[in-house]
Parts: structure tokens; sequence; C-alpha cells
């Protein structure tokens, strides 16, 4: 007879480097723990039963969070963080979560309130994994945007392009998504069919995870055929536009048969940029190369003579999308960074109104002048 599985600190991403970084906290009372999902002041944590042995079974407990939260919402304990938890506190009550142990990376947004704060949504990820739905058309600009963050986060992005079933041939949509992400590996998958399960599944396993990506393209769906049994609940496909409907509304972190952790997040109507430059680099790396080539080292590929990038664009190589979303993207990047500097938002104002004047002159000068009144 096959003897049930126990799950232990080291499936749930305990090694040495962990290790170390609890050791300053160690002591009577205290474990390690891994966050699997924050809700209303409080964590559901897997903590060790007795010390920070690797091989130490887990048991989930229910934790006050209050300690570790903090004014900054970054700060916060999140899905994916580690813990140092006290089991039971000498002063009496329930668990309690002391402190969070440094994070590896987290995967953060911009919140849509009129506050400049930013939302993390998984912590201590190896793989962040972009879900997109190929039962409605493409959106590359929003792909590239996750993808900008996803590098920003330091995680290394994947694409599951979901719901394969429904498309003949998804062959240029596979090329189309590869350009707009380079160096992410796509997975075409069908959670009905099983097609591309075992690459993704391979992909994510002995790693953390994080599934991303808008409302109704599939998520819980995939998750459900990866843990091979509907612990998620999925919502059936709408059949005026091809899309699901919403179902996550926490952020989990579940063991996977084939080992590996994925957290799966509810579903994202807006993703806005925080802290992205690097990850834009990064996303539109044909562009910084092109850069490199420009007549001026400051160009800012809006009129100036001798930009590479604005040649590329005219003669094809780059193709005028690309290039659109990469400057919409830079533009918001520097808003997000302008809302907490009142100096940095002032440079941005001046900045906008000189490319206006500037692409308003190099307008007239195409046509020849301003039209003069005729006599």
């Amino acid at each position: 007879m096959t003897s049930a599985f126990v799950p232990t600190l080291a499936a749930y991403g305990w090694d040495v480097t962990w290790a170390d970084a609890f050791a300053p906290h160690a002591g009577p009372g205290s474990v390690p723990g891994r966050v699997v999902r924050v809700d209303r002041g409080r964590c559901e944590v897997v903590a060790a039963v007795d010390g920070a042995d690797p091989d130490s079974p887990v048991t989930v407990l229910r934790a006050d969070s209050g300690p570790v939260l903090d004014t900054d919402p970054t700060a916060g304990p999140c899905t994916g963080d580690w813990a140092v938890v006290e089991p039971s506190p000498a002063t009496g009550g329930g668990p309690v979560v002391r402190a969070l142990l440094p994070r590896r990376t987290r995967f953060t947004r911009s919140t849509s309130s009129a506050r400049s704060e930013g939302q993390v949504l998984a912590a201590n990820i190896d793989l962040a994994v972009i879900a997109v739905s190929l039962a409605v058309e493409l959106d590359l600009g929003r792909l590239e945007r996750f993808l900008s963050l996803a590098w920003s986060s330091g995680a290394q992005p994947v694409v599951a392009l979901t719901k394969t079933d429904l498309v003949p041939d998804i062959t240029h949509l596979v090329a189309d998504v590869a350009e707009a992400g380079p160096g992410a590996e796509v997975f075409p998958v069908s959670a009905f069919g099983g097609d591309g399960l075992d690459a993704l599944a391979g992909a994510l396993s002995g790693r953390t995870s994080a599934l991303l990506g808008q409302s109704g393209v599939g998520k819980s769906t995939l998750v459900n055929a990866l843990l091979g049994a509907e612990e998620q609940e999925s919502g059936e496909v709408r059949g005026s536009d091809g899309k699901g409907r919403h179902t996550t509304t926490t952020r989990d972190l579940l063991l996977l048969p084939r080992g590996g952790l994925l957290i799966d997040t509810p579903g994202l109507r807006g993703v806005g940029l925080w802290e992205a430059n690097d990850g834009l680099t990064q996303v539109f790396a044909e562009i910084e190369e092109l850069a490199a080539h420009c007549r001026f080292h400051n160009c800012e590929h809006h009129a100036e003579p001798g930009c590479a990038v604005l040649a590329a664009v005219e003669d094809g190589t780059l193709s005028h999308r690309r290039f659109e979303s990469y400057r919409k993207l830079l533009r918001e990047s520097a808003w997000i960074a302008s809302r907490t500097d009142a100096r940095l938002r002032a440079e941005l104002g001046r900045e906008w109104r000189r490319r206006e004047a500037a692409g308003r002159e190099m307008y007239e000068r195409k046509r020849g002048g301003k039209h003069r009144k005729a006599f």
C-alpha cells in the first residue's frame, strides 16, 4: 500500500538560502512558514511542525498578520512570502506572523487608486506565467505590458496560450506572441483537450510560479488541469464574446502533482506599470538596440534627425504598432514615477510640452512652412 504524501518545508521551496535568512529569527517558539493565502488581515501559512529542517512536515495555520502590516502596501504580507511564525505565542492567543523574510522577487502593479501605491500580486516566484486566451483577438499591447512587469519582478516570464482547441491554426498567433515577448517561452495549451499540458507542467516542476492574466482567459480551468482535480472554481465561456467568467477571488499557493508550486491569481481588468523600466528594456530589446545607432546619444525618437528608430519604422523593419506600444508604456512608466516626485512631475510636464512643440515644428517643415495668406 502506497503511503500518503506528507508535505514538507522543502516541498514548499525551503532551501539553504531561506534557512540563512531565517537564522537571525530562530529561537524557541519560532518556526518558518510560507504564506499560502492572505485574507482580511490574516494569513494562511504552511508552517514547520518542528524547527527549520527541510524535511520537517508542515501544518496549515491561520495567523494574525498585524505585526507585519505596513503603511507601505507593497511591504505587507503577500501570497508566496516566507515568514517567521509563532504558532503558540508566550503571551497567549493564536498563531502570529512576527516577520517576513526578504523577498527574492515580487510581481507588482500600480493600483487604480488616486494614491501613488503599488500592489504586490505574488512574492518569491521563479516563473511569471502570463495566460492569454486564443478565444478572442490577441491584444499584443496588453501582453507587452504584462511581460514588462514580469521581467521587472525578477522572475522569468513565460506565456501560456490557452483555449487552443478553439483555433484551427495557431502557427501565426504563436509567432506574433513570440515577437512581442523576446526571451519568454510560449506554451500553447488546451485544458480541455490536454494538448501542451505536459510541456507546461514540466516547465513548472520544482519552481514557484504565478499564473497571471485578464479575467476569463481560462486560468482556473488551466490550474485544475495541472492539478488533475477540480480545486479552483471555473466558469463557462460566454457565447457573446468568447470570454470566461471571473471566478478566482483570492491568491492561493497550490502544490503541483509533479512538484513545484503555483499561485493562482484573480483576473486583472487592468494592470498598471510599477517600476517597470528594466522590463521595458527587455521586452523592447530590438528598439533599444536600434537606439544605440541614433545620431544623438540622448535621442528621444520623436522628431530628431538621424534617428535610427524612426528610420526603422519608416522602412518597415520595426512595426509601427510595436513602436507606439513602446512609447505608450514609456510615457506611462514616467508618469507613474512622477506621481511620487513633484520635481520629476514638473520636469515631465515641461518635457512633454517641448516634444509637442518640436513635433509641430517638424510637421510644418515637411509641409514646406506655414500657409501664407493669399492676396
